[in-house]
């Protein structure tokens, strides 16, 4: 079978990208307890179905395929949020943590009538926050009303809440956002669109939600999703996705205590190009450029938020 094959009884999105199976080895080299705090995994679909609500269906990407892409890259932990393709089933997240050692991490999706027990179950195997997605396009219905409901059930479990927005969508969340009681982690620097200014007041909104909020933490991922001029090296550049770096370098500046960085591997829903994850880890010495503030992207910071209790 064939890495970008769909298996049970699914047919993949038309003109879904695969991801790609011969990743480079990246020239920059992690420091020692480098954690991807931001990939997934999909399916097998024979062995764990997508949801019957899902927006696409993927390629399959296995807890496998997720670990041999972290030994060639040189990390030594992962941070595995759920799929919005698996819905509330979070089964194959906590099959990979069960299967990982000791060395994943899990961020669930959960709906509101959540039990003790399940989340005590999820606990167990890895879990260590819950996704909320605001992104409109993939979701039936922005869940501002079941995440109170969730947060009370969580906040026991010193959990933390991941949001994913878009940057159009801040003004309108503002105020909700800012009065989530527990550790917020933003994805993907709340989707800037990279064509205005990192000094613009879109950008700027965004910042001034961090600084307003020291629980708010952001992952700089996700270049290869936030490029326009894309994976090419441009103008004499050497390195790709360049038009992302003035604004993951100003938030890995002013915030070096609350970032993370992962690949998003296998990349969904992408429709231009599939990356090459070992240039994405070459994207990291672009945005974190003294080996003080890459040891806190990749080492300090993930292991306060998910592996606190240094285990």
């Amino acid at each position: 079978m064939a890495h970008g094959d769909t298996t049970g009884p699914f047919e993949k999105t038309p003109g879904w990208l695969d991801w790609y199976d011969g990743p480079s080895k990246p020239q920059f080299q992690l420091p020692a307890g480098a954690v991807d705090a931001h990939c997934h995994v999909f399916g097998p679909g024979a062995e764990f179905p997508y949801a019957p609500q899902r927006k696409y269906t993927p390629c399959d990407a296995s807890a496998e395929q997720l670990f041999a892409l972290r030994d060639h890259l040189g990390f030594e932990r992962n941070v595995i949020v759920q799929a919005t393709c698996h819905g509330a089933d979070n089964s194959a997240m906590v099959d990979a943590l069960r299967r990982s050692e000791g060395r994943a991490r899990g961020v669930a999706t959960v709906r509101a009538d959540v039990t003790e027990d399940e989340l005590n179950e999820l606990h167990e195997s890895g879990v260590r926050g819950v996704r909320f997605n605001f992104v409109k396009r993939l979701v039936d219905a922005v869940p501002t009303e079941s995440l109170a409901t969730i947060v009370e059930k969580i906040a026991p479990l010193g959990w933390h809440v991941v949001i994913y927005f878009e940057a159009d969508d801040l003004p309108d969340l503002y105020e909700f956002f800012s009065s989530i009681p527990t550790d917020v982690v933003v994805d993907h620097m709340g989707r800037p669109d990279v064509t205005k200014s990192p000094d613009g007041p879109e950008f700027e909104l965004f910042l001034r939600f961090m600084r307003e909020n020291p629980n708010v933490w952001t992952k700089v991922t996700c270049p290869e999703r936030l490029s326009v001029a894309g994976p090419r090296a441009l103008d004499g550049e050497q390195h790709a996705y360049q038009d992302v770096v003035p604004f993951a370098k100003r938030v890995v500046e002013e915030f070096p205590d609350r970032v993370l960085w992962g690949t998003d591997w296998p990349h969904p829903n992408l429709k231009d190009h599939m990356p090459d994850d070992g240039l994405l880890v070459d994207f990291i010495p672009q945005i974190a450029t003294t080996p003080e503030l890459q040891e806190k992207l990749l080492v300090t910071n993930p292991g306060r938020l998910y592996w606190p209790e240094g285990a």
